[in-house]
C-alpha cells in the first residue's frame, strides 16, 4: 500500500467520531425531550445539563474532524 492511500485512509477513519459526535446529540436531545413530556416542571433545572452535554458532544466531533484534517494535510 502507498502512503498516500494510507494517509487518506487514517483521515477518513478518523472523521468517523463526528458520527458519533450526531449520534450522541440526537441521544441527549432525545432524552431531555423524553424527560421533559414526563415532567415538566423539572425541565428548566436540566437544560443547563442539556447545554453542556451537547456542548461537550459537539467539540469531540470538531476534534476528529481537525484530527483528520491535520493527518491529512500534514
Amino acid at each position: 500500500m502507498e502512503a498516500e492511500a494510507a494517509k487518506y485512509i487514517g483521515a477518513g477513519l478518523a472523521t468517523l467520531g463526528m458520527i458519533g459526535a450526531g449520534i450522541g446529540v440526537g441521544t441527549i436531545f432525545s432524552g431531555f425531550l423524553q424527560g421533559a413530556t414526563r415532567n415538566p416542571s423539572a425541565a428548566g433545572g436540566q437544560f443547563t445539563n442539556l447545554i453542556l452535554g451537547a456542548a461537550l458532544t459537539e467539540a469531540l466531533g470538531i476534534l476528529a474532524f481537525v484530527l483528520g484534517l491535520l493527518i491529512l494535510f500534514s
